[in-house]
């Protein structure tokens, strides 16, 4: 990976400090939103309900609500909002982790430096060829590239080829359409290259904003250095990344001042840029092999429901991902609360799509569902599977998504592209149980298309579909 200079050290604590976030400021903003009364709390969900966004100040007057009451509108307002925007729609993808060396020590991870109890592995390119082939016959067509940071084992040179490698994998009827990477935080040049070699989103956790907690959680390792983590997206949008995404691990700092400071690196973006974070993922922590660690500030669910309803009210444009952490239970219950991203069927450990490697995996997952069974569930619940990557391929990307996104009108291309990208799934993969469910939530969603000639050319593209082409979307 290409080398840190001072200039960039000293350009990364100048961006960290203009992002705005403080213990005080935000202790302050959570003290004061504790005395809210009844009447602004119903004003704030108004002004949610009406996906106009919500300042910090507002978030926090939510964030300080535990009463049931409130917690109920909280989430009708979530569902609301997230069918406005996105529709009953639900991405899927894949995490493929290519190698599980890393130069860290993070207490919360099993890929640390000084866990023994774990197999390390680095995938080769052919092997890299054989997960993608196995992910492809699933019926999946995007993929989140995972990686330790290790700068000899796993420099830049090795993602990008990576990346070639799976783009140009095939598998019957199967292809990845788009490569997302979460590597750690690197340079401006590196984040060139991964540009390049055409990843769509890149993303990166800061794990926690609280300063204290990431210097006692991150040791020793290049990701110790805490200004440099959080200036990452920086860097990668001067590098010509315009779709990025941000995350924190639930669990190790007050869930409360995590979502501020989330907020505040996200608006930071956006003033900065002119867009902020394309996606946002809230993962809590799993236990993991080799991990003596317990959460400090451990989530329970219904805080963890409360947060995720909570940041599609606060930033309604913005796709929330949800991982196999969850359990199945859970992750079924979060579809109607906001969540528009999901994981399937995840191996969270190099060549884990081949052969049980329980002993090198990053956590444990708690959602052991196939492809099919959690396609199926989805139908169930009267949601649309997707597999779509139009708008990464039309461009529609960071700016130009949004402008699409916030006016509303991102979703006359979602349902149709989803239809489209679910029927090939039934057409390849679907088991004749899922196809039975599914018949139904074809007919539902194309109902619900609007334009009598999107509904037409829909349908047109179907049957083409049904005849044997493939890769088609608006």
């Amino acid at each position: 990976m290409a080398l840190r200079t001072l200039n960039q050290h000293e350009q990364a604590r100048a961006i960290a400090q203009a992002t705005g976030i403080s213990v005080e400021g935000i202790d302050g903003c959570l003290a004061k939103a504790a005395q809210a009364s009844p009447r602004q709390v119903q004003e704030v969900l108004a002004k949610a309900r009406s996906m106009a966004g919500l300042t910090l100040e507002e978030t926090a007057i939510l964030l300080q609500r535990d009463d049931p009451e409130t917690l109920s509108q909280i989430f009708a307002a979530a569902a609301h909002v997230k069918d406005a925007i996105y529709g009953r729609r639900v991405v899927l993808f894949a995490p493929l982790y290519i190698s599980n060396l890393c130069t860290n020590n993070c207490l919360y991870c099993s890929f640390r430096r000084d866990n023994k109890e774990i197999e390390r592995r680095i995938l080769n390119m052919d092997e890299i060829a054989d997960q993608v082939r196995i992910l492809e016959d699933m019926g999946h067509k995007r993929l989140l590239v995972e990686c330790g940071e290790h700068p000899s084992r796993s420099p830049i040179e090795f993602v990008t080829e990576a990346i070639e490698v799976i783009y140009r994998t095939r598998s019957a009827n199967g292809s990845i359409r788009r490569v997302n990477v979460n590597i750690a935080a690197t340079t401006i040049e590196d984040y060139r290259r991964l540009k390049a070699a055409g990843i769509g989103t890149y993303q990166l956790f800061q794990e926690t904003y609280h300063r204290p907690t990431y210097a006692a959680m991150h040791p020793t390792g290049f990701k110790s250095d805490y200004d440099w983590h959080l200036s990452a997206m920086n860097r990668a949008m001067e590098g010509g990344i315009d779709d990025v995404g941000l995350g924190v691990l639930f669990g190790l700092y007050d869930y409360r001042f995590e979502v501020l400071a989330l907020l505040q690196h996200a608006s930071y973006l956006e003033r900065e840029f002119g867009v902020g974070p394309h996606t946002i993922s809230v993962p809590r922590w799993r236990p993991a092999e080799g991990v003596d660690f317990a959460p400090p500030y451990a989530v329970s669910d219904k805080e963890f429901k409360k947060i995720v309803a909570i940041l599609r009210l606060a930033v309604p444009y913005t796709g929330i991902i949800l991982s196999t952490r969850e359990s199945a239970a859970m992750r079924d219950d979060l579809l109607s609360l906001g969540v528009s991203q999901m994981s399937a069927a995840s191996a969270t450990s190099p060549g884990g799509y081949r052969r049980s490697t329980e002993h090198s995996e990053q956590f444990r997952t708690a959602d052991h569902r196939s492809v099919d069974e959690i396609v199926r569930e989805i139908c169930r619940r009267g949601y649309l599977p997707s597999f779509c990557t139009a708008c990464y391929r039309r461009g529609r990307t960071g700016e130009a998504f949004m402008k699409l996104a916030k006016p509303g009108e991102i979703h006359e291309f979602c349902a149709p592209n989803a239809l489209l990208t679910f029927k090939e799934y039934l057409e390849d993969y679907a088991s004749e149980e899922t196809r039975k469910v599914a018949e139904a939530t074809v007919r539902q969603h194309l109902q619900a298309i609007e334009q009598p000639s999107m509904v037409e050319a829909t349908v047109q593209r179907m049957e083409r579909i049904e005849q044997g082409e493939r890769d088609l979307y608006f």
